[in-house]
């Protein structure tokens, strides 16, 4: 058995994993969760994905979509040299997040600001619009009401409303806030379908790019919400309405490769505290989920991933040594999945959906 990954897999992707083994051209879409410090917990999988396998010759687009840091790591996937941009990233949020002891939303808004800034560089949002075969899907929450307040107390009640609300059903989030997907497909996007909730597409541009994914990512009440160019409203983290992902990725022939910190799937931010409120089968049927094993998250430093905790309990010294330290260790998690493939063993390791 794989002693780093967890691997899983509906009926259709387990038929053509039978069939084909895990290929590149196969892929038709990635998603990428919210989970801020997380993605670090798959750096050496995101590295391996991006800067080797998925840079195979292809025969139709892959559109990768993600909300709040998983939408940061599609844009790394989708500049010219995605390890670079990676690396870019990685360092940025390791490092440049330096805060004083109590951050204001405006505080931690510039720094993650400039964090986003160095993941980009000076030319990734016009390589992300005009990437050859990558298509993004940026996911932001539109605020709707007293969402949409500048004024804390307003915006607290909101948010705790949103969440009362939310115990009852997923569908009542329509009332503070509605999915925005922003991408450069036009009538091509595959996720023009979703009536789960309140979606609207926006157009994605150079020169939106970068308010998007700042938006993205931007937590009520930890940070600002964004006035994206162009485009009506406030913007939210993308994750209030889809923290894990858990979409109809619809009837294509291909598969959804999901890079994942867990083996479960938790549909929206406020569903995290809620244990009956996990994904089913249902949207998963052509999905293959890689996420790393228990075994592995035990041997990592402190025994878990990285999170938002450990700004508060480390100090930034110590928070830098180990979050550094988790992405070298995660490298093993690239290497593994590799072997896998090459070997065409990954079929002999997927637990069915």
């Amino acid at each position: 058995m794989p002693r780093t990954l967890t691997l899983r897999a509906g009926p259709r992707a387990m038929a053509l994993l039978r069939e084909r083994g895990l290929r590149a051209e196969d892929i038709d879409i990635l998603p990428g969760a919210s989970g801020g410090a997380k993605w670090l917990g798959i750096a050496g999988l995101d590295r391996y994905l991006f800067g080797t396998f998925l840079q195979a010759p292809r025969p139709r687009p892959l559109h990768a979509i993600g909300s709040s840091i998983g939408s940061w790591r599609m844009a790394c996937l989708a500049q010219r040299d995605p390890l670079a941009a990676l690396a870019r990233g990685h360092e940025a949020y390791i490092r440049h997040q330096v805060y004083t002891k109590n951050p204001s939303p405006r505080e931690v808004t510039e720094v993650l600001t400039r964090c986003l800034d160095h993941l980009l560089g000076p030319v990734g949002a016009e390589e992300i619009v005009r990437h050859p075969t990558v298509r993004v899907h940026i996911i932001t929450a539109e605020a709707r009401g007293a969402a949409a307040s500048d004024t804390r107390l307003v915006l607290v009640t909101a948010m705790a409303f949103a969440a009362a609300a939310n115990l009852i059903s997923r569908r009542t989030l329509a009332l503070q806030v509605r999915r925005t997907i922003f991408h450069a497909c036009g009538n091509e996007s595959p996720f023009l379908h979703l009536r789960d909730l309140p979606t609207v597409h926006r157009t994605l541009t150079a020169a939106n790019t970068r308010a998007a994914l700042l938006a993205s990512g931007s937590i009520p009440l930890l940070l600002e919400g964004v006035r994206i160019p162009d485009t009506p409203g406030v913007h939210w983290d993308g994750g209030v309405t889809d923290y894990h992902l858990d979409l109809d990725y619809g009837e294509g022939d291909g598969l959804v490769l999901f890079p994942h910190f867990y083996d479960h799937i938790v549909p929206g931010w406020f569903d995290k505290s809620l244990p009956w409120r996990r994904a089913g089968a249902r949207n998963f049927d052509r999905t293959v989920l890689i996420a790393p094993s228990p075994t592995f998250v035990a041997m990592l430093p402190g025994g878990k991933l990285p999170d938002r905790r450990d700004f508060y309990a480390l100090t930034d010294s110590e928070r830098f040594a180990r979050w550094e330290r988790v992405n070298e260790l995660t490298s093993v998690l690239g290497e593994e999945l590799h072997e896998l493939i090459e070997t065409g063993c990954v079929v002999d390791h997927v637990r069915p959906w």
